[in-house]
């Protein structure tokens, strides 16, 4: 039974204006740089096959099997194969199994596209708009760019195109992680993933913006594949006060090699047990009728409302977290 006072709203009034006032920064940076809004479906009949990416699906829909999106990605794409130029979204995506200080169930993420552009053009752009979205909160100090190995090295001492599982199980020991049973099925990945997050995030961008590039190519996602050995992604993810905020990529735009992926995306669901997911044949054929040269990032809208109002929980950037819902 609810609590009597569950109709209140989990944010402060004042904390739901800043929020609100960000959002009008939001859309006034993109309108002075010449890109547009757009809308696409919150529900679709396929989804993200990203396996770390858990998709809610609509048992009762009447046009037959619908996931609640992620993100806009696959959508967003097919408008710029159709001629959108520069667009941005500010969405409200839901992922299964995500609920904590930092995550909630459904959350407004902030994505856009530049034709034109690589990672690293965006990654300017990405800066420039933190900057001015954050008049409200904590200065910020000079950005910084490291490398995922030079990230690894500097705050975990290990090499992570070399590394082990044994040596990442060592290290998250050494910090102090415990580990749950389901961790001896993690792939090489999985464990680069867990000493990211337990061991090297928290000590990024403390003094300010810090973006981490060259990611490994098996965790390219959409991203293009750069030239070089070790082979490494156009991709690149953004810190502030040790929280991931943004996930960006120079767009693979190569249909058999994104249908490649997600055939492989398919196979390890199936070897780990997770549900099958339908293969989006939809922006697979708008990959296929020409993606332009372009870079795309997504940015999450509460962890940046977060820092701005110095919140320690995201309940307390959000009108009515789910259990309030």
């Amino acid at each position: 039974m609810r609590s009597a006072g569950c109709w209140r709203p989990s944010a402060s009034l004042q904390v739901l204006q800043a929020r609100a006032r960000m959002l009008a920064r939001i859309r006034a940076f993109f309108d002075a740089r010449g890109a547009w809004e757009v809308e696409t479906p919150l529900f679709a009949a396929a989804c993200a096959s990203d396996p770390h990416l858990q998709a809610i699906r609509l048992a009762d829909s009447p046009w037959g099997p619908r996931y609640w999106q992620t993100s806009p990605e696959a959508h967003m794409k097919r408008l710029l194969a159709a001629g959108s130029g520069a667009i941005y979204q500010i969405y409200r995506a839901a992922r299964a199994g995500e609920r904590g200080r930092f995550h909630h169930p459904e959350f407004t993420l902030l994505e856009w596209y530049r034709p034109g552009f690589d990672h690293r053009a965006l990654m300017v752009e990405v800066d420039a708009l933190l900057r001015a979205l954050l008049i409200e909160g904590p200065q910020l100090g000079l950005t910084e760019t490291l490398t995922y190995r030079d990230a690894f090295q500097r705050h975990a001492g290990l090499d992570p195109f070399v590394v082990d599982a044994a040596q990442c199980r060592a290290q998250l020991a050494a910090a102090g992680v415990g580990l749950s049973a389901g961790a001896a099925d993690l792939d090489r990945d999985g464990w680069l993933d867990l000493v990211m997050t337990h061991c090297v995030a928290p000590h990024l961008g403390r003094a300010g913006p810090c973006f981490i590039t060259d990611y490994p190519a098996s965790q390219a996602a959409m991203a293009r594949l750069l030239p070089g050995e070790p082979q490494v992604a156009a991709r690149f993810e953004l810190y502030l006060h040790g929280l991931e905020l943004a996930n960006g990529y120079h767009e693979l735009s190569d249909e058999p090699e994104q249908r490649a992926r997600i055939a492989g995306d398919l196979a390890w669901r199936a070897a780990h047990g997770l549900p099958p997911v339908p293969v989006d044949e939809a922006l697979l054929a708008a990959l296929a009728a020409g993606l332009p040269d372009c870079a795309g990032v997504a940015l999450g809208v509460d962890r940046l409302v977060m820092i701005a109002t110095d919140a320690s929980d995201i309940d307390a950037v959000l009108a009515f977290p789910v259990e309030r819902a």
